[in-house]
């Protein structure tokens, strides 16, 4: 009962971030910066003097879509934050940025992240699979679920690894975004506040996936006992 009721605290937790992020975003979209710059052109500065003039900046489709590709060396912004001047458009390509950064500074979390990512793809790919079939051989043996619950104690990890690389990224746009001189002020502050609810985000899928892994562990290991 007590996994029950902290999974449903977590949902509704999780869809007051995700409003609460959205709303943001809506008012810091509509806050002009004191310069003529669209999210492209902040990113593009920031890699230029942070000295990843290598990455290219593009636009991808949707909304809150925007991430670094370490693959291609590419940082894709979303269409409102590629074309757009606003407080929230420059927040989030300097946050896209400050991975860029990472990737060129070798950032040890990050290094991390990007080694767990073919070890989460596979354990996302093959933890349904392996829970079926450990329910159907449940009576002979329990090694399917517990290999299962050991996968999906990796991507749990791998939320966590993913809170301190996310935070750096964005201590890293403030700290570009104040000392280039393009906010400042109250604009600031908005910044940081788009951010924070960015990672708010994080945080919240992070804890999501600690309980999920819990509840496995109760219904198996319970399911056991019986």
């Amino acid at each position: 009962m007590f996994i029950w009721i902290l999974m449903g605290g977590i949902f509704i937790l999780s869809l007051v971030v995700q409003n609460s992020l959205k709303s943001k975003f809506a008012k810091y979209s509509k806050v002009p910066l004191g310069v003529p710059m669209a999210g492209r052109d902040i990113a593009n500065a920031m890699l230029q003097q942070n000295g990843c003039g290598d990455v290219q900046v593009t636009s991808v489709s949707g909304q809150l879509t925007d991430h670094f590709n370490p693959a291609n060396r590419t940082v894709n912004l979303s269409e409102p934050v590629y074309g757009t001047n606003s407080i929230a458009a420059a927040a989030v390509a300097a946050h896209e940025c400050g991975h860029a950064v990472q990737h060129k500074v070798g950032y040890s979390m990050l290094q991390l992240r990007t080694r767990m990512v073919p070890i989460v793809s596979f354990a996302s790919n093959t933890i349904q699979w392996l829970l079926l079939a450990g329910i159907v051989v449940a009576q002979i043996t329990p090694i399917p679920l517990y290999i299962a619950i050991a996968l999906f104690a990796s991507t749990v990890l791998f939320s966590f690894v993913t809170l301190p690389v996310e935070v750096d990224a964005s201590r890293r746009a403030i700290k570009w975004l104040e000392g280039s001189g393009i906010v400042t002020g109250q604009q600031l502050e908005y910044a940081k506040d788009a951010l924070h609810a960015a990672a708010y985000t994080y945080v919240v899928a992070a804890i999501g996936s600690l309980a999920t892994l819990l509840y496995y562990i109760a219904m198996i290991f319970g399911g056991n006992r019986r």
